[in-house]
């Protein structure tokens, strides 16, 4: 297990929390849209500022960063409250292997 494929798998947790996350995206995308045009034809209050389409384009990936969530909220919900009630147990073995697969990869991806 490395560490950054619970980033990875959070988007296959659920089909409607999938469904509810395009949306968004496509809400924040349809927004970010707006703003940059209004941003390169310029508005007469700030001046002339002109965005390039690569600025702008960065412009909607951020919105739609920000607007994703990276992480699933019951289940942090569910972890805290099996560690709050003494449940919560820890795999060691599957933790080590899951370090050392992931120090592999980094030594592996330096000297490559």
């Amino acid at each position: 297990m490395k560490i950054n494929e619970t980033i990875k798998n959070t988007a296959g947790l659920g089909l409607d929390k999938s469904n509810v996350e395009k949306a968004n995206a496509a809400k924040v995308e349809a927004d970010a849209k707006q703003k940059a045009e209004k941003s390169i034809t310029g508005d007469k209050s700030s001046g002339n500022v002109t965005l390039s389409p690569l600025s702008a384009k960065l412009q909607t990936l951020e919105t739609k960063v920000k607007a994703s969530n990276v992480y699933d909220a019951e289940k942090v919900d569910a972890i805290k409250s099996a560690i709050a009630g003494g449940q919560f147990s820890v795999n060691s073995e599957k933790v080590a292997d899951g370090l050392i697969e992931t120090v592999k990869d980094l030594l592996t991806s330096r000297f490559a």
